[in-house]
């Protein structure tokens, strides 16, 4: 966790000029206590950026993401607020961490490793990338290129999704 402080403490300044907005999903209430006080006040000071989103996944799985929306659900069936046909994919979504936010289109998987714990709903229709070099070593060149491969697949690209992409790599390789 003091990792994830430094990098709080050292960024917020760099976060806020470039118009980042900080979240985070998982079960942030098993974290301790400091990490929990010190990230909300963070998340809170950049609540007004609007330029990109930036997603801490914390105290995260993926499988307890969706234990944690079926038991969301099955609450309230049990308390008679939900019938069988009110359960659909739609109400699923809304129920995991990640409601408020859209379903990623790309997923840059680093380290040549095919495997993935994360997201695990929502990465359902998303394109992956993998590649073979590991994080610290990954580069502009590196995100360019996942970028031309995404690009050339069936998967439409919306002008958003494009700019989205841009402002990050030149806020995460500048």
């Amino acid at each position: 966790m003091r990792l994830l402080e430094r990098f709080l403490q050292e960024k917020l300044q760099e976060l806020n000029d470039a118009g980042v907005r900080l979240q985070a999903i998982g079960r942030l209430n098993e974290l301790p206590e400091i990490c929990q006080r010190s990230s909300s006040k963070r998340i809170a000071s950049t609540s007004a950026n609007s330029r990109l989103t930036l997603i801490l996944a914390l105290s995260y799985s993926g499988r307890t993401e969706m234990v944690d929306a079926v038991k969301s659900i099955a609450r309230d069936a049990l308390a008679g607020k939900l019938a069988e046909e009110d359960i659909t994919e739609a109400l699923f979504s809304k129920r995991l961490y990640t409601a408020n936010f859209p379903d990623p289109d790309l997923l840059i998987r680093t380290s040549g490793r095919f495997d993935c714990r994360i997201l695990l709903w929502q990465l359902s229709y998303t394109e992956i990338h993998v590649t073979s070099k590991l994080w610290p070593d990954f580069r502009k060149e590196d995100f360019l290129n996942a970028l031309r491969d995404f690009s050339q697949k069936n998967s439409p690209i919306r002008r958003e999704f494009n700019l989205l992409l841009l402002i990050f790599a030149r806020f995460a390789f500048s």
